[in-house]
């Protein structure tokens, strides 16, 4: 199809939608999908709905960028109605299909279905869906009863056209939802291939949370004259959506994402992890401390993964946990709580995680929890996806606890009228057993039956990078403290510093001076963070196998850490002095590779100088000294060498 779409696509002939998140219900709807809407209990638009049903959107090629969760499905299915319908008061008989939408994954192909079957109830209308991991033959068979709309993935719907099964002759419209994602899949030669093969003649709607290059360059080959309809507020990216940063060291990760699914008490959470490995086991963890858990991930089969969920539809199950890719697409009601278990990798999948809740003017929250040592890799990701967060402290153990009894004191329950049928077993409990033991049990009822809050340690909890550096008077009354490596074991800053941070459970700001010896390093901790890094220390140890931190003034562990004597109060460096002459500094300090500039000796080290090295004396070296001479015989040119068989005899003549 040639392109026309031209400038049209970035910078004319687009509709920005700007103001209110909703607006009042247009009187241009058309009439079936009006009496939907009113059956379904719609009493307003959202801004991509009334835009795609504008006299300018009529008929034409619509470019959509709409974050995820604005209601896209509905208004791609008004959009398309007309079209089908072509004038028609209503829908001709199914046979062959008049629109196709292609979706990423197949949980959002069967959501769009389930969308589109109650918005074209009144129209009668026969869809079918095509995604992989179904029974192929199933739905061969449906498309030979007939569709009027086809729903499906990429890979799938390209095989039904490869083998004959769906019919694109009389297409009308082709809707790609999620298009991004479907291109970050992997699925671009699929959908090239399922354009190329539709009439000509069509209307094709492309829906994307964002246009990069690639979308445009998509949008530009096939669509014609499109409408680029920008449905998104004023460059803030989920204004539904309250995001959190929660900091805290590495060791306790887990249970941070325990206490803050106890403190936000969900009706339904979504947990994302990395990997299919740390989904199962976070998901092991979740249940055997009594939470309803199902799992998403790419090892699932299709029966799996709608069984887990229709479990959260159900509320069998409150809680999901998932990777990125498993999770795509799907929508669950009462979705208000989404947890980051593990960073995403950039700004993109952070978004598309997060657009799981905030959807449809609906409000939700998001937890980003983020080890001590990549809290500015999550500030980054942060600033690139333009989101401000507020930094929060894990929820304790004991503000969970007195969370928990606020809500049993005020439990509905307790200001229920008493039934008569209750009553004679009421009269009968008070009869026996004193008020005092009623309350103590209906208390021990209500704890035993919530899972219990984890330890978590204290974290400071501000915007770090906005905190003014310490200054050497900060760390006047510090302490110094040793760990058991040095330049020998190739201790270097990089490395040291985010080791002793998440040992100690302090930032870098609370860590001073740091000298690294041959065999040892030492460094100064602030007075104010001295008492929380001894502890923290005690309990976690370093990390790592044969490396121990201790105080100068005396050991924190029974392992003995070093038997040289500790250094002196270290020198500061100063790249200005002017450094001693080379006889000064060997007189000084021998051989010994430790410059001057990084520490003071202390004056019972002996320093061995250095050995001297001088020549024997004698001949001049002769390179060719025991090598064998060789002259050269009398005659022309030197014998040839032996072959490796001269000694075998010679074959007679």
């Amino acid at each position: 199809m040639p392109a026309s779409l031209g400038t049209d696509i970035a910078l004319t002939g687009a509709i920005p939608l700007y103001e209110s998140p909703f607006m009042s219900l247009p009187e241009n709807i058309f009439a079936p999908i009006a009496a939907a809407l009113a059956a379904k209990g719609y009493e307003n638009l959202t801004a991509v709905q009334s835009a795609v049903i504008e006299d300018e959107a009529d008929g034409r090629d619509l470019l959509v960028s709409a974050q995820t969760g604005s209601g896209k499905t509905v208004a791609f299915g008004m959009a398309i109605a007309p079209t089908m319908l072509n004038g028609a008061e209503k829908l001709p008989r199914a046979e062959v299909p008049l629109a196709l939408v292609i979706a990423p994954t197949r949980e959002l192909a069967m959501q769009v279905q389930r969308e589109l079957e109650w918005l074209y109830a009144e129209m009668g209308a026969r869809i079918v869906s095509c995604v992989g991991g179904m029974d192929a033959r199933t739905e061969r068979r449906a498309l030979q009863h007939g569709a009027h709309i086809v729903v499906g993935t990429p890979g799938r719907l390209r095989d039904h056209i490869t083998r004959g099964a769906l019919d694109m002759s009389e297409l009308r419209a082709v809707v790609l939802d999620e298009a991004d994602e479907m291109l970050d899949l992997g699925f671009r030669e699929d959908l090239e291939f399922i354009l190329e093969t539709a009439p000509e003649e069509r209307r094709t709607l492309l829906f994307s949370a964002t246009v990069p290059k690639p979308i445009a360059r998509l949008a530009e080959t096939f669509q014609r004259n499109a409408l680029r309809i920008t449905a998104t507020s004023s460059g803030q990216q989920h204004a539904d959506i309250d995001y959190k940063l929660m900091v805290v060291p590495a060791d306790e990760r887990e249970n941070a994402v325990i206490n803050t699914l106890l403190w936000y008490e969900s009706t339904n959470t979504i947990v994302f992890a990395s990997t299919r490995e740390a989904v199962k086991h976070l998901s092991a963890r979740l249940h055997n401390r009594g939470f309803d858990v199902v799992t998403l991930s790419g090892e699932l089969t299709q029966a799996e993964r709608t069984n887990a969920l229709q479990a959260m539809r159900d509320g069998r199950a409150r809680i999901c946990v998932a990777t990125d890719v498993a999770a795509r697409g799907i929508d669950l009601p009462n979705l208000d709580l989404v947890i980051h278990a593990e960073l995403p990798m950039n700004a993109d999948t952070l978004l598309h995680r997060s657009g799981r809740t905030g959807r449809a003017g609906r409000k939700g929250t998001c937890v980003i929890i983020t080890p001590s040592s990549r809290k500015r890799v999550a500030q980054s990701i942060l600033r690139t996806a333009k989101i401000e967060a507020e930094f929060i402290a894990p929820p304790t153990a004991d503000s969970i606890e007195a969370r928990y009894r606020e809500s049993i004191l005020t439990n509905p329950l307790l200001s229920d009228e008493i039934t008569e049928d209750e009553r004679p077993s009421v009269d009968s409990l008070l009869t026996k057993w004193a008020p005092e033991a009623l309350a103590a049990a209906y208390l021990r009822l209500q704890l035993t039956a919530r899972p219990i809050p984890e330890d978590i340690s204290a974290t400071l909890v501000t915007d770090f990078d906005k905190r003014e550096p310490r200054t050497r008077e900060a760390f006047a009354g510090g302490t110094w403290f040793k760990v058991t490596v040095g330049r020998k074991q190739r201790a270097e800053p990089r490395w040291l510093l985010p080791m002793i941070c998440k040992a100690g459970n302090v930032t870098k700001g609370a860590i001073g001076s740091i000298r690294i010896f041959d065999t040892e390093t030492i460094f100064e901790v602030a007075a104010d963070k001295v008492d929380s890094f001894l502890k923290s220390v005690a309990k976690n140890g370093t990390g790592e196998k044969g490396v121990y931190i201790s105080a100068i003034d005396g050991p924190m562990e029974e392992k003995p850490q070093s038997k040289r004597r500790p250094p002196g109060p270290p020198v500061a460096y100063d790249p200005s002095a002017a450094r001693p002459e080379r006889a000064d500094r060997k007189q000084r300090y021998g051989s010994s590779n430790l410059r001057p500039d990084d520490f003071t000796v202390s004056p019972d080290v002996s320093v061995r100088p250095a050995k001297s090295f001088k020549p024997k004396e004698g001949k001049p070296f002769d390179k060719n000294k025991g090598k064998p001479k060789w002259s050269k015989p009398a005659g022309e040119g030197a014998p040839k060498p032996k072959s490796k068989d001269h000694k075998k005899p010679r074959a007679q003549d």
